[in-house]
C-alpha cells in the first residue's frame, strides 16, 4: 500500500484539492490518499509543522507526506524531500521540517533538481506530486535530488530557556477546532527544566499552577457532576506531546473557548516559571 498524505492551506473552497488529488491518481492509480488538513492558515509554516508532528506517526512507515504550505520555490527556498523516522516528506525548505528535526536526525535529505525537466507553465505543485508518487512507487531520494546536509532552522519554533533556568518562554504555535491553545514547549523540555520544581504557567489574564493529566481530571470533587465545571480554564500535554491550554468542555461558537474567553491568540507568549 502507497500512502501519500496530504497538508495544505489550500482550503475547501476552491478547486485546488480536488485537482491536487486528480493529479497524483492521474500518475499514480494505486496510490492511496489521505487528507491530514487543507485548512492551514495560509503560509502559516509554524502550524503546519505541528500539524505534521502531530500526525504523522499514526501512519504506517515509508508514508509519503506532501506538503502544500508556502511551496514556492525562490532564492531564499529550495524544494527538499526529507526521509525521517522512516516517513518521507516533501516541501520547501521554509523551516517546516525544523520541529521534526529537533527531535531525530534525518536519515537522508535532497533538494529537488528535476524542475528542467517540466515544461516552463509546470507549477511547484507539478513538482512535488511528481516527487511524491516516484516515492511512494519505491524510487530512490538521489533519483530526483542532490544531498544536502540539513533542513533550514526555524528558531522561533522552539522554547527558549532563560540564562538562569528558572523560566521556559513558549508561545502559541496552533489553536485548534475546539478553540484549545497549543503551544511550542514540548512535554520533554519541560520535564528536563523542570527537575520536580514547582511550576506556574503564566498568561493573560491569570495564571495555572498544575499540568493536569487529561481534561477531565479538572473534576477533582465526588460531589459533583463533570458538568459543573464546564468552562473551568485548565493545561494538559496533548497527545502531540506539547503543552496545551483549553477550557473544559469549550464550543467556539456558544460559550466560547481558551482562544475566545482568554485572549489567546497565534503568537502569543506563554512563560512557565519554576521555583
Amino acid at each position: 500500500m502507497s500512502i501519500i498524505t496530504l497538508t495544505t492551506d489550500y482550503g475547501l473552497k476552491d478547486h485546488f484539492v480536488g485537482s491536487l488529488k486528480g493529479k497524483i491518481l492521474s500518475e499514480f492509480a494505486e496510490a492511496v490518499i489521505i487528507d491530514i488538513s487543507h485548512d492551514v492558515d495560509p503560509f502559516n509554516t509554524a502550524e503546519a509543522s505541528y500539524l505534521i508532528g502531530a500526525s504523522y506517526l499514526s501512519f504506517p512507515k515509508g508514508t509519503v507526506h506532501l506538503i502544500g504550505v508556502d511551496i514556492e520555490r525562490n532564492k531564499e527556498n529550495q524544494h527538499i524531500a526529507m526521509e525521517w523516522n522512516d516517513h518521507y516528506f516533501i516541501c520547501a525548505d521554509n523551516g517546516i521540517l525544523s520541529m521534526l528535526t529537533q527531535k531525530i536526525v534525518p536519515q537522508k535529505i535532497v533538494a529537488i533538481n528535476i524542475h528542467d525537466r517540466f515544461p516552463p507553465e509546470s507549477s511547484d505543485l507539478d513538482i512535488f506530486i511528481q516527487v511524491a508518487c516516484h516515492i511512494a512507487k519505491g524510487g530512490l531520494l538521489n533519483v530526483i535530488g542532490k544531498k544536502i546536509p540539513s533542513v533550514k532552522e526555524v528558531t522561533e519554533l522552539q522554547a527558549v530557556l532563560a540564562n538562569d533556568g528558572n523560566s521556559l518562554k513558549g508561545y502559541v504555535i496552533y489553536i485548534d477546532h475546539f478553540g484549545n491553545v497549543v503551544t511550542n514547549i514540548s512535554k520533554q523540555q519541560f520535564i528536563e527544566v523542570a527537575k520536580g520544581r514547582k511550576y506556574e504557567i503564566v498568561m493573560k489574564p491569570k495564571s495555572i499552577k498544575t499540568i493536569l493529566p487529561g481534561y477531565s481530571a479538572i473534576a477533582t470533587s465526588e460531589k459533583y457532576p463533570i458538568k459543573t465545571y464546564e468552562g473551568e480554564k485548565l493545561a494538559i500535554f496533548n497527545e502531540a506531546g506539547f503543552l496545551e491550554i483549553a477550557i473544559f468542555r469549550s464550543n467556539p461558537l456558544k460559550v466560547g473557548s481558551a482562544n475566545s474567553l482568554l485572549g489567546l491568540n497565534y503568537r502569543d507568549v506563554i512563560t512557565v516559571t519554576f521555583s
